[in-house]
């Protein structure tokens, strides 16, 4: 959706001269301390997948901001491109430019920037006026953007009459009005208190669940970057350090930096069942005996089994316990000894959930699709392996089904 080739901003008045010293091996310190040019953004390239949140992130300075404004020009690059769906938005004049910002690519500020005098209909609406979008049709558009942002009923107040969060939120529904396919969010929740910040964390992606957008979110806090992030750069300097998902910046770190930024994490609020389960095996097949049970707990070193049947769907679990007192009755099936009464979870579910569980249960638990076919296992020694930093994603192999039910990483 959007490409990001060898992006460069420095600030001063003789930028050319300022970028053939910082490729001649200047840094940015030097730079700004022998020629008073400041590096924004230093040789950045980025590819920002359709439909994503991708998170840009960094202490202060490090030059999100300035990445962000470059990709809808309201910074001026000093060299690089920026492509759109394949238009490049770095060589548009300017009619091409403001057509892409009408229409195209919509952005949320950290401060609400809201027109005081008008309510907040008019204030969601105002986009669409700049359009040339009729009244009727305009305010209709900006009715259908509060109601998704759950402000139904408020349309006739002004913005000094509503809260902090409601007011960013009625600068979120000023850019989903105009229907962009981009979303530039520059730091939109620092602003407010830590619990409306983690309930417009919430809302903004239930929205991106309903409209799909392709979202471009900067943030200076970890945790936001971590919660809301299908992918995140890490910037320093006006560099990017590091690229990837919550679960690969947390599990392996680029450098001491990143290492030094991630330590202090609550793993179990990022990490999910997918990441920590274990291969299921041994199972047993509906039909097998407590002579095959046994049998295959003794190889595994195991205490217990799962049951599936030839779609690999969980019908239950039977213990060594269970199956020796099977085997000294005579039995030959399985039925009087299956267990139902054992934990089941999804892979997303986070580990912060899953503790609380394995807490209470003497099984590992099972971790199962929509379809309640066995993907693994989540035993309290993969938890707090997870939880100390190793997950069992960065250790064990392949994904499957069926037979052994290899955990899908």
């Amino acid at each position: 959706m959007i490409e990001i080739k060898e992006l460069t901003k420095i600030f001063g008045p003789e930028p050319g001269r300022a970028l053939a010293l910082l490729d001649a091996g200047y840094d940015k310190e030097r730079l700004l301390k022998e020629t008073g040019h400041a590096v924004g953004v230093h040789d950045v390239s980025l590819t920002i997948r359709r439909g994503e949140i991708f998170v840009i992130m960094g202490l202060s300075g490090s030059g999100k901001s300035t990445l962000l404004r470059c990709v809808n020009r309201l910074i001026e690059p000093t060299r690089g491109q920026v492509w759109l769906d394949g238009a490049e938005v770095t060589a548009m004049d300017r009619p091409a430019l403001r057509e892409l910002r009408r229409r195209r690519v919509g952005m949320v500020f950290q401060r609400f920037a809201l027109l005081p005098h008008r309510t907040v209909l008019d204030n969601v609406a105002f986009g669409l006026e700049i359009r040339g979008m009729s009244r009727s049709e305009r305010r209709e558009r900006a009715r259908e953007a509060l109601a998704l942002v759950g402000l139904a009923g408020w349309e006739d107040y002004l913005p000094d009459q509503l809260s902090g969060g409601m007011q960013q939120r009625v600068g979120l529904a000023r850019a989903l009005a105009t229907d962009p396919d981009v979303l530039l969010m520059d730091e939109p929740f620092s602003a407010l208190d830590p619990l409306i910040r983690r309930e417009l964390q919430e809302e903004l992606l239930r929205l991106q669940r309903a409209v799909h957008k392709t979202i471009l979110f900067v943030t200076h806090d970890l945790d936001e970057a971590l919660h809301l992030g299908d992918r995140i750069a890490i910037m320093r300097d006006g560099r990017v350090i590091q690229v990837g998902t919550p679960e690969e910046v947390l599990a392996h770190p680029a450098d001491d930096y990143v290492r030094a930024f991630v330590q202090d994490v609550d793993r179990s609020r990022v990490f999910k069942a997918a990441h920590v389960m274990t291969d299921a095996e041994p199972v047993l097949y509906e039909g097998g005996g407590p002579r095959v049970a046994l049998r295959a707990m003794r190889q595994a070193g195991r205490s217990s089994v799962f049951v599936v049947d030839h779609d690999n769907v969980l019908k239950g679990l039977v213990t060594a316990d269970d199956a020796v007192a099977a085997v000294q009755r005579g039995d030959v099936g399985l039925d009087h000894i299956l267990i139902h009464d054992y934990e089941t979870t999804g892979p997303e579910a986070l580990l912060a959930d899953l503790i609380p569980v394995a807490a209470r249960t003497r099984y590992p638990i099972a971790v199962v699709d929509e379809r309640h076919r066995l993907l693994g296992v989540v035993a309290r020694v993969s938890l707090l392996a997870a939880l100390a930093g190793e997950p069992a994603a960065a250790r064990t192999g392949s994904a499957g089904g069926g037979r052994g039910a290899r955990a899908a990483l």
